[in-house]
């Protein structure tokens, strides 16, 4: 399941201090993720037997190719401490405890690949089919509505387009096709904003109801990307910003890391 575990050491340079903890940390945090093709940690503790005080002067985790809760993947996630306090105890027995929280420098690369399967997760699936809110339900005559095959594009200055199709229960499939504006909010929330409803490609009897169903899911959108959705066991992220680049986007800002999860 974990592709490769590697430790971000240099031998020669690298007393037992580190060597255990790296092994301890690397066997503890790869249980953060559902899969992964790596994590690599690095922790760094000079002298050694600041260790036995509990003090350790910095840890880095890099997992690369890590798929979180089941259906959520992301490309690569890092996080990087000043100096923390742990456990000794916990150590000499394979775990790592943390004395007290603490908070780390973080930054999440998701694929344009990566975006588009996780809105095939069941967790997002649950919020875009079968909808019965009024302002939807007045558009099909009263049957549930769907949102279906929702494909993002990345583009420059943290837009994306995003096509689908709203399926309305009675033989109409709508297309839907836009680009939106996303933005933090709340450091922890992607806001999502319409910046241009797109319709030449879509059936001129279909337009009205088309941009009508646009804003709907884009509000949908905008209300369902909150990360306390997503933490990790034990750490929670909160974001300063965001940055499409090419086929990636890119958050940054920090973690709260409260405990270290178990391995068992």
């Amino acid at each position: 399941m974990f592709g490769g575990l590697t430790g971000l050491t240099d031998p020669k340079g690298t007393d037992w201090g580190e060597r255990m903890l790296n092994a301890v940390a690397s066997q503890t945090l790869r249980h953060l993720f559902t899969q992964s093709e790596s994590v690599e940690v690095s922790v760094r503790c000079f002298p050694s037997s600041k260790l036995l005080q509990g003090s350790i002067d910095s840890f880095k985790m890099v997992g690369r190719g890590v798929v979180i809760r089941k259906d959520f993947p992301a490309e690569e996630i890092s996080v990087e401490t000043d100096a923390v306090a742990i456990d000794f105890g916990s150590v000499l027995s394979g775990k790592l405890t943390l004395k007290q929280p603490t908070q780390a420098v973080a930054q999440v690369t998701l694929s344009q690949a990566g975006i588009n399967k996780s809105f095939d997760a069941e967790l997002v699936k649950k919020r875009l089919l079968n909808l019965t809110v009024p302002s939807l339900t007045a558009l099909s005559g009263g049957e549930p509505v769907s949102f279906t095959d929702i494909q993002v594009q990345l583009l420059p200055q943290n837009r994306l387009q995003l096509s689908a199709y709203s399926d309305l229960n009675n033989g109409q499939l709508v297309p839907i096709n836009m680009i939106v504006a996303i933005s933090i909010e709340k450091r922890r929330r992607v806001s999502f904003k319409i910046s241009e409803i797109q319709l030449d490609l879509v059936p001129l009897e279909q337009r009205e109801i088309s941009q009508s169903l646009s804003l709907a899911l884009v509000e949908i959108l905008d209300n369902m990307v909150d990360l306390d959705r997503f933490d990790l066991d034990g750490v929670k992220m909160r974001l300063n910003r965001l940055e499409t680049e090419g086929q990636k986007l890119i958050f940054s800002g920090y973690a709260e890391i409260e405990r270290i999860p178990n391995t068992g």
